[in-house]
């Protein structure tokens, strides 16, 4: 089987010739693995099962200064600490109105002429156009800070569907043009919850984002393609309203916050898991021969019957044990 082929068996619940596996590093831990190899000679062992392409950043996007990147919605992120995402420092909409807010041209010149190629050069993988900031997170990246937004949805209803509804427009239009490509599925990144559980109510998850979810699902699926999403932390509450709305395949499935084998029990055959290896624990604090024994418990278990991508819960981070990591590697390939 091909990489595509093992994923498209995974998210279909039947069992692949052997569990496909997504492996991605923050720049940190690159930097640490090559430091700690010599080389970068590792990445060539990693047969990684997704490709993933993406719209390019529209014509605002910048540098305003050497760590400060400001995106095509004109978010600024600091980046002098995070190199991969850094944190918010402005507020877009600053005032529950937006009056004078522009969005970003979703079909703007030049933001999907790489597309055709990307997929071509996929080479046997599952490709997956990826959405990130995708609804919640892309509100209140505009607001300037969760806290603001949070506050929105009790004191401003009609302010919040409104700045929701045209981010799910946009998105429903970046949809429409990647879907005229040869890609299997879209991937959605939202992040809804922390360690404890969610951000919001689930009545207000349910209000405000399942409506604008459920439509972006539809879409990528009315035109043949699979839904993987990414939101972190405990939000397992939610896998059976996102399985109704269409949900194939959920990530990154951390082990901190859920029980990742009583959730494969509890939805055999309705919902596929991405990821579902430490990052917080075992890839900082354990030893190669826990990870090797973590990895192949996860192939046997969680990955028995389909319904599986093994991956670590996250990119990897800067104080994973680069032993820890070229173990998962290695046993991520069956060794």
């Amino acid at each position: 089987m091909t990489n595509r082929e093992r994923v498209l068996a995974a998210i279909s619940h039947r069992q692949p010739d052997k569990t496909p596996y997504m492996i991605t590093f923050t720049q940190k831990a690159r930097h640490a693995m090559t430091a700690y190899c010599g080389d970068d000679a590792f990445t060539r062992e990693i047969d990684n099962c997704f490709h993933m392409v993406y719209a390019l950043p529209g014509g605002r996007a910048r540098w305003v200064n050497a760590d400060v990147w400001e995106d095509e919605f004109g978010v600024r992120w600091d980046k002098s600490l995070d190199k991969d995402i850094g944190n918010v420092c402005n507020a877009v909409v600053s005032s529950r109105s937006l009056d004078g807010i522009a969005f970003p041209n979703p079909a703007g010149p030049g933001r999907f002429d790489w597309l055709a190629n990307a997929c071509t050069e996929a080479a046997g993988r599952f490709v997956s156009f990826n959405i990130g900031f995708s609804l919640f997170e892309r509100a209140w990246l505009l607001r300037g800070g969760i806290a603001e937004f949070l506050v929105d949805m009790l004191e401003a209803p009609g302010f919040v569907d409104d700045l929701l509804d045209r981010i799910c427009d946009y998105n429903m239009a970046l949809i429409s043009q990647a879907c005229k490509y040869p890609i299997d599925g879209i991937h959605f990144g939202d992040d809804w919850g922390m360690q404890q559980g969610l951000l919001m109510s689930p009545r207000l998850w349910e209000r405000f984002l399942m409506p604008r979810l459920a439509r972006q699902y539809a879409a990528a699926k009315q035109q043949g393609n699979a839904v993987s999403i990414h939101c972190c932390g405990k939000i397992d509450e939610l896998l059976p309203r996102l399985i109704e709305i269409g949900v194939d395949c959920f990530n990154p499935f951390q082990p901190e916050v859920m029980d990742v084998y009583a959730l494969k029990h509890q939805f055999r055959g309705r919902l596929a898991f991405w990821g579902g290896l430490s990052t917080q624990r075992l890839l900082p604090y354990g030893s190669p021969a826990e990870v090797r024994r973590e990895v192949r418990r996860l192939v046997a278990e969680v990955g028995e019957g389909g319904g599986f991508i093994l991956g670590p819960a996250h990119d990897i981070p800067g104080d994973a044990r680069p032993e820890n990591v070229l173990a998962m590697i290695d046993a991520a390939n069956g060794n």
